[in-house]
């Protein structure tokens, strides 16, 4: 079976159809020929994919030490 519908693929046999069909239909008025186009993109990040990671990178290492206090002038003041 499946040889038979790729023979009739490769021969245009499918398409042949489907434009006799498509005439009649159209003939008979019951197609509404509206376009409808949508040109929206979903992309995700290459790492969402399943890619592997190269190496890690040393700034998130540093990142997820906690920050330290930066000390203000005013703060040296109030502690003394």
């Amino acid at each position: 079976m499946y040889d038979l519908f790729r023979r009739w693929q490769r021969h245009g046999t499918w398409q042949r159809i489907f434009t006799e069909l498509q005439a009649r239909a159209d003939a008979k008025g019951v197609i509404t020929w509206d376009l409808n186009v949508d040109s929206t993109i979903c992309r995700a990040h290459q790492h969402a994919a399943g890619a592997r990671k190269r190496r890690t990178c040393k700034r998130n290492r540093r990142a997820a030490s906690p920050p330290s206090r930066t000390t203000m002038t005013s703060d040296a003041r109030a502690a003394a």
